[in-house]
């Protein structure tokens, strides 16, 4: 028995809604680890917004090579790891970067009120490609 998901399930979780979380290599330090918003389709690359001068928009560069994880905290648990380089970083626009992204996660009326509110001034939107993938799903038990 194996608890690994195909390739269909686990691009079908990543792009589902969930809250990830994101480690950055450090110079000699343990990597940075954060929640963050973060959006994936199927066959594409994981994309996430932060502050240019945030801890994280500090340590991101095209290049970079970063993980994310994805997790079901219910019963049967999942999840889906991914690391990849960053390959780009790019100034986040209100209308194609935050306003979609805060939708997906806040539901239309408050995701809209989120991103009327936000000034995107220093914002990053960063594109990671998905190379190596780590999977587990639990409701695959016996």
């Amino acid at each position: 028995m194996t608890l690994k998901m195909t390739t269909t399930e686990r691009e079908e979780f990543l792009a589902g809604v969930h809250v990830g979380i994101i480690s950055i290599p450090r110079q000699g330090r343990a990597p940075l680890t954060a929640p963050i918003w973060y959006s994936y389709e199927s066959g594409g690359e994981v994309l996430v917004g932060m502050g240019r001068n945030s801890k994280k928009g500090l340590l991101i560069e095209p290049g970079t090579m970063i993980s994310l994880c994805a997790q079901d905290e219910n019963p049967p648990y999942k999840y889906v790891t991914i690391e990849g380089p960053v390959v780009s970083v790019t100034d986040t626009d209100t209308d194609r970067d935050t306003r979609p992204m805060a939708i997906r996660y806040l539901g239309e009326e408050l995701g809209n009120g989120y991103a009327d509110q936000s000034t995107d001034a220093g914002g990053i939107q960063v594109r990671i490609k998905p190379e190596v993938w780590l999977t587990t799903d639990y409701g695959k038990m016996s």
